[in-house]
């Protein structure tokens, strides 16, 4: 018999896949159409009978993704996309532990429906209850109308972050009911899902509805001011051709011509509004001050905390850019100026990961641009964050995934998102051998990685007993103890201390 769960709005039917239940594509907010377009999420209508839960919903609206990750199809699209997915061993009353997917993608791509984020693996291996979902993209969950267009009937900031303690606040009522235990959710995300966590565990209306997280290369730094994020709604209004005082039209353009407008605001804003123009702001209001100022403050108290970045991260965003290939000593430090604090600072970030890197020969430009974007961008936020947190819960833990891919001559290294297949235990998922290749090595770190992370969900720490030791040592300032995940997995002390210390009076 398929399972069938009752829920705060009806009940669900499900189906049973690799001895785990699943249930598909559950409203937990009314569609955000129409008047609804921008707004703050709302609690989903209730409905009679029996809701078929057994196909994903459909995933935000989006274009094509660029890279050359396995599992990347979203499949169907559509403005009504507040949907989420629960993987369970048992709907009964076990209390399980809960862990929360939040997907990545820029905030622009990205859905829960990826095959990428098949939940079977870990949700058996863990005993664990995993929820994956999605939330509004782009122009629809991330401009910031409220300071430009006051007039705008129902405009919210950060509307798909909202999305997310929606969703949260739907697992605390009903996860009971599929064998999850709500007062112990972990919620964890990669890329945007990181930076999404991060701007969680600085969010008001998120206390209390997580207890521990796991933003994996994403931290608590990616938000726009109100200013910057008022200059991006300037420019997409006007690049959509309307004013501010046009602005409640914006609710009646389809939204496949939203996609078209957000691409030209994109190109034309360029660096100006950083590396993601939709993204979490600050808006006085859902999130009051930058995440990581509210982390140092003790926003997310006793919330416990396993972060951490892939070695080679830009790596993966390396291959898109054709200039790099060009880049000499003096180019890399006239590139980085910007992003650094000036020419000065650019050069001594050079210098000292130059001087590092030349003994074990990876010190070209090419390698040294990749290192320092790796370390800028996500590393140091990672490092920042934990710094903020260990304060005020029992421990943190750090880890840096070390497995290479073999995908174009090995060029990729442990790039941006290498890790997914391994926490998801999809080592042998279609597309998975091209990105991160095959064989019993993988499969072992896949049991390696699900192990941590579920040992986490459980208990706050990632130790296990198919780790060095058995142990995951805490991170501390004394030796910043660093789980280094691949095809050996070891702990390390404070790895590239020099190229770490360089950022301190930079970023």
């Amino acid at each position: 018999m398929p399972p069938i769960v009752e829920t705060r709005s009806g009940k669900v039917e499900g189906a049973v896949e690799d001895d785990v239940q699943v249930f598909r594509g559950i409203p937990y907010a009314k569609p955000p159409v129409d008047a609804l377009r921008f707004a703050a999420p709302e609690r989903e209508e209730p409905w009679r009978g029996v809701l078929e839960a057994k196909a994903f919903g459909a995933s935000a609206p989006q274009r094509p993704a660029m890279l050359p990750l396995p599992g990347m199809d979203v499949g169907a699209m559509d403005e009504d996309c507040l949907f989420l997915n629960v993987f369970t061993p048992a709907a009964d009353q076990a209390k399980r532990p809960v862990m929360v997917w939040i997907h990545g993608g820029g905030f622009v791509i990205g859905s829960a429906s990826q095959t990428l984020y098949g939940g079977a693996p870990i949700t058996a291996r863990g005993d664990v209850v995993l929820v994956t979902i999605n939330y509004r993209l782009g122009p629809l969950g991330f401009l910031h109308l409220g300071d430009l267009c006051p007039d705008l009937p129902g405009a919210v900031a950060n509307a798909g972050i909202r999305d997310q303690v929606a969703a949260l606040e739907w697992v605390r009522e009903n996860i009971s009911s599929f064998g999850g235990n709500p007062d112990d959710v972990t919620i964890f995300g990669e890329s945007a899902g990181g930076m999404s966590v991060g701007t969680l565990l600085g969010m008001p209306s998120a206390r209390g509805l997580f207890h521990r997280a796991i933003p994996q290369s994403g931290a608590a730094h990616n938000a726009h001011t109100r200013e910057t994020a008022t200059e991006v709604a300037r420019q997409f209004l006007a690049d959509v051709g309307f004013s501010p005082a046009d602005a409640h039209k914006l609710r009646e353009v389809p939204p496949d011509k939203l996609l078209d407008i957000q691409q030209q605001t994109v190109l034309k804003l360029g660096s100006t509004a950083g590396l993601l123009p939709f993204q979490p702001a600050v808006d006085g209001d859902s999130l009051p001050e930058p995440a990581i100022d509210a982390v140092t403050a003790g926003s997310a108290a006793g919330v416990d905390l396993l972060t951490g970045t892939t070695r080679d991260e830009w790596r993966l965003f390396g291959m898109l850019d054709p200039e790099v290939a060009k880049l000499d000593l003096a180019g890399l430090v006239r590139r980085l100026a910007d992003q650094v604090g000036g020419a000065a600072a650019a050069a001594e970030v050079v210098d000292v990961y130059r001087r590092h890197r030349e003994p074990s020969g990876n010190a070209s430009p090419q390698d040294l641009y990749f290192a320092i974007e790796t370390d800028r961008v996500f590393r140091i936020p990672a490092l920042r964050l934990i710094d903020a947190q260990r304060a005020h819960c029992e421990a943190a833990f750090l880890y840096q995934f070390t497995w290479a891919s073999p995908a174009m001559g090995g060029a990729l290294g442990a790039c941006h998102a290498i890790e997914l297949p391994f926490v998801f235990g999809q080592t042998r998922a279609e597309g998975a051998e091209f990105f991160i290749g095959t064989g019993p090595e993988a499969d072992a770190l896949a049991e390696v990685t699900m192990d941590a992370w579920t040992a986490f969900a459980r208990s706050g720490d990632p130790s296990h007993p198919g780790l060095p030791g058995g142990r995951w040592p805490a991170y501390d300032d004394a030796r910043r103890s660093t789980m280094c995940l691949g095809a050996e997995s070891i702990c390390e002390v404070d790895p590239e201390d020099p190229e770490r210390a360089v950022w301190d009076e930079i970023l």
